[in-house]
């Protein structure tokens, strides 16, 4: 997985182009006039901006198109011979929501639910569910708690998360007096939102917890010290099986069908955004991204597309 601060630019020499730089950096072309009309002028780029989870997915989906049309004329007979680019940048849901409104990006990524006021403001909003997630409640395999108990009340994963349980042993007396080490995404990420809403309530995690900025650097974090837990993307454990240890929630075990049927219950949706209707080339490329071919890519990267 690259780091928050990466920016994919997909250009179509047969090959990826991977930008690095910082989180909210604008590298992409120029705005549009007003994206609550549609485009008059052929765009041979489509740029997308948002949540770092969704942000590889929509990367590998580009790759794929890329790769197989190369050329826009490929994809219909209508377009012109123009090289086809799709910038993908990752800088948190609310960043993406952001980016759309203010016309620095086609569409938003996010891996939450929009908000009302985010609608609102939205206006004529275009919206396409294309996955399905959850926060796993995850430690690393060293850690003996998995042994002596993998399943965990929400009561007893809010007092981990606040700091009421400082260390291991007040979880389970059977554990080594070790210190807890908390990994969470950045407070104001789509990710810790969710955690916030479904686990904390109106507790806040403690002070010192760690702050990942992108889900990639927490699922790190909690694979290299055995002391550590942390709210593990459902897609980001399956891509590092073996290395992480999910807990079952209240004795619901986080997998595909549990997250599908909502009896696990930190889960969130994965949504791309667009301000106005899509011009010829963006509905082009989001009817692949809904389609079959979308999901495989989404399913095979972890997570659960939703058909």
């Amino acid at each position: 997985m690259k780091r928050l601060g990466s920016l994919f630019l997909i250009t179509l020499l047969a090959l990826v182009v991977v930008v690095t730089g910082c989180a909210g950096t604008d590298q992409s072309p120029e705005k549009t006039n007003d994206a609550s009309k549609p485009e008059t002028m052929f765009k041979a780029q489509i740029t997308f901006n948002g949540s770092s989870t969704l942000a590889p997915v929509i990367s590998a989906i580009a790759t794929d198109f890329i790769e197989k049309y190369t050329t826009w004329n490929k994809v219909d007979p209508s377009f012109p011979e123009e090289n086809i680019a799709i910038y993908v940048s990752a800088g948190g849901s609310g960043a993406g929501v952001k980016a759309v409104l203010e016309e620095t990006s086609d569409f938003g990524m996010l891996a939450r639910e929009i908000k009302d006021e985010e609608r609102q403001k939205l206006g004529d909003m275009r919206e396409f569910r294309i996955g399905i997630d959850a926060l796993t409640i995850s430690v690393n395999p060293e850690n003996p708690l998995s042994k002596v108990k993998d399943d965990l009340t929400t009561e007893e994963v809010k007092k981990i998360f606040a700091g009421e349980y400082k260390y291991w042993d007040e979880v389970e007396s059977s554990l080594p007096h070790r210190e807890i080490v908390v990994v969470i995404r950045d407070l104001g990420g789509g990710a810790h939102e969710v955690f916030q809403k479904a686990v904390m309530g109106d507790t806040q995690v403690r002070s010192d917890a760690i702050q990942a900025p992108s889900m990639g650097a927490l699922v790190a974090k909690v694979i290299e010290n055995k002391d550590a837990i942390g709210y593990a993307s459902f897609g980001m454990v399956n891509q590092n099986a073996g290395k992480l240890v999910p807990l079952k929630v209240d004795g619901v075990e986080p997998t595909e069908e549990n997250i599908v049927n909502g009896t696990y219950k930190i889960s969130r949706p994965l949504i791309v955004v667009k301000k106005g209707e899509l011009s010829p080339e963006q509905k082009a490329f989001m009817d692949v991204v809904t389609s079959e071919v979308g999901a495989a890519i989404i399913d095979k990267m972890g997570f659960v597309p939703v058909r």
